[in-house]
């Protein structure tokens, strides 16, 4: 089903064009997208898969980690539930264990990550896996995804937060043609 929510992220990217940034909450309008069936678990699972497709120079567990991602999450189908969930959660439970170091801080704990792209996998999993994800943690995911650190800006949707806006639209304009078709 169509919606108007691809343009309102083109018109994210529009801003961040104009102006330099964008606030990352202006992703909001991606919750009501993320309401209907069938469109969170495939999104966080695209999400996942772009995030193991970045070329990072990794050694040891971090490479390994990266492979089996490729590897679980090649060649899943767009609409169907095509994903090994024994496998997944395996490889969930690796990847949390793997960046699980904590420091505590005056406001609480924070956890330490090296490797971003591993955590963008690990919160993909997480909401394939889980029964009945809330929307807003789609929008959290895409937020994760889009956001990039300027020291003009600080932590917002700027640079390079446009093509990774427009590959989401991609990805939504595609998935909503596919659920046409079915």
């Amino acid at each position: 089903m169509r919606t108007d929510v691809p343009e309102k992220l083109i018109k994210i990217v529009e801003e961040i064009d104009s102006r330099g940034e964008a606030n990352l909450t202006r992703l909001t309008v991606l919750k009501k997208w993320f309401e209907a069936p069938r469109r969170l678990q495939p999104f966080a699972l695209w999400v996942a898969a772009r995030a193991t497709s970045r070329k990072d120079k990794t050694k040891g567990e971090a490479a390994q980690l990266f492979a089996e991602s490729r590897s679980l999450l090649a060649g899943l189908d767009r609409l169907g539930d095509d994903l090994d969930r024994p496998a997944a959660r395996a490889l969930y439970d690796r990847l949390r264990m793997f960046q699980s170091e904590y420091r505590n801080d005056r406001w609480g704990q924070i956890r330490i990550v090296h490797h971003w792209q591993l955590v963008l996998v690990e919160k993909g999993l997480a909401i394939a896996l889980s029964g009945a994800p809330h929307p807003s943690e789609g929008y959290k995911l895409a937020a994760d995804y889009c956001q990039n650190y300027d020291p003009k800006y600080g932590n917002s949707l700027n640079g390079p937060s446009s093509t990774k806006v427009l590959e989401i639209v991609r990805w939504m304009s595609t998935h909503e043609a596919l659920e046409g078709e079915q």
